[in-house]
């Protein structure tokens, strides 16, 4: 069965202005809708990032798949692979997007279009995509509260309001979890952190154990902190984590963290690639992989990735960008095929306000997605909404994600010092 069309359409998402590590987010976030036409009029979808590295990418190949047979994803590879930049292209490149990073262009391109195409293959056959990933080993994915510390939109007029306000305290961080967790159901929680002083945020944690005394507990300083900064939040914080997310920096540092503490770290960032996780198996640097199909190369190399950590003895979960619900639809299908998977997933998706399905948001109940019978990864697109965010992405002045560049524009004076703390 050919592809007859492949359509790339960047839009822009409004993004509320969340803290991090590298500063703060831009009022829109980027990302790419993929339509993989067939011969039989179906269509499959996929959704990526929609930075100005990855876009070109995947428009310049998007034509060069039409007369592909909907199930030749190698030969989908190979000619995304032919059109990729053979230097790196100058843009900069940031940790808290690995996907935009030069060295991942491909997989990145390549997931987007996979998913596409496996979402038509599905639909052709006319079952879940969860069946051609080996079938579903559970009918419901768990997801967390992703909490973040915050400004309020009155900050810049670019920010649209939002339900959650400010939060930068751990009162206002409680107060956003109960808000989360009371829409969502949702049963483990993460903090972003490396915004404020470690010792302010793991206060934030021990806020929300005292509220919230049976859920999971996370946190995630995207390697902000010291080796001293990430030894003393370890102490404060002992037998209250679930796990310890990317406290310091490299694989060297993490290794030192774990042996010192004995403490269950995780990561999404100094492990990205199967030569980091090589060398992190080597070194013991992590107990636990976020893994992200996005950039490890699509969903079928992230069941890899998910064998391969249940070989080597590490847990594995899933990270997340801010995204809209195929990519959440893509994760889910996927989760549920992994029987390797120990802990809830992460999702932006509370935080994003718009959507480009047809019936408006994918549910959340109990803090979970369920898999329903439909065909595909079984969402419809309303090619309307996206329109309306494919006009949002031409007015906006946002080509590649870059925090660091937004919080100068409140800090003139703030550099992407890491660890700063």
């Amino acid at each position: 069965m050919k592809i007859t069309a492949v359509r790339v359409t960047p839009i822009a998402i409004k993004d509320p202005a969340l803290l991090n590590a590298a500063g703060v987010h831009e009022p829109f976030g980027l990302r790419s809708i993929i339509e993989v036409v067939g011969a039989n009029g179906l269509v499959g979808l996929g959704e990526t990032y929609g930075d100005a590295p990855v876009l070109d990418l995947l428009t310049r190949s998007a034509p060069t798949l039409v007369g592909l047979s909907a199930f030749d994803l190698n030969g989908m590879l190979a000619r995304v692979a032919a059109l990729a930049p053979k230097t790196n292209t100058g843009h900069v490149e940031m940790e808290l997007a690995p996907g935009s990073l030069a060295s991942n262009l491909v997989t990145s391109a390549f997931s987007a279009f996979e998913v596409a195409f496996m979402d038509l293959q599905a639909r052709t056959i006319g079952i879940p995509l969860v069946e051609l990933l080996g079938g579903a080993v559970r009918d419901k994915v768990s997801y967390s509260a992703y909490l973040f510390y915050k400004w309020d939109a009155s900050v810049d007029s670019e920010y649209a309001p939002d339900v959650y306000g400010e939060a930068v305290n751990a009162e206002q961080i409680v107060k956003q979890a109960k808000q989360m967790i009371d829409q969502y159901g949702f049963e483990s929680i993460k903090l972003k952190a490396g915004v404020f002083e470690p010792d302010e945020e793991a206060d934030a944690i021990l806020a929300l154990r005292a509220a919230f005394p049976k859920h999971q507990l996370r946190i995630d300083p995207n390697s902000n902190w010291s080796m001293a900064a990430s030894l003393r939040v370890a102490k404060k914080l002992d037998g209250v984590l679930e796990y310890y997310e990317d406290p310091t920096p490299t694989l060297e540092g993490m290794a030192e963290l774990h042996k010192l503490t004995n403490l269950p770290l995780a990561t999404n960032m100094v492990v990205t690639n199967w030569a980091e996780l090589k060398r992190a198996i080597e070194l013991n640097s992590v107990q636990i992989l976020l893994s992200d199909h996005h950039f490890w190369g699509g969903l079928r190399a992230t069941q890899a990735l998910a064998r391969t950590c249940q070989t080597f003895g590490l847990g594995l979960s899933m990270h997340s960008n801010s995204h809209l619900g195929i990519s959440l639809m893509a994760m889910t299908h996927l989760a549920a095929s992994v029987h390797h998977l120990s802990y809830a997933c992460d999702t932006h998706y509370p935080w994003q306000q718009d959507e480009v399905l047809v019936g408006g948001r994918v549910p959340i109940v109990g803090g979970c997605v369920h898999l329903s019978d439909k065909p595909g990864l079984g969402v419809e697109l309303d090619q309307d909404k996206l329109a309306e965010l494919h006009e949002a992405f031409k007015v906006c002045r946002i080509r590649t994600r870059n925090d660091v560049v937004q919080m100068q524009r409140f800090r003139p004076d703030w550099t992407q010092i890491k660890p700063r703390f």
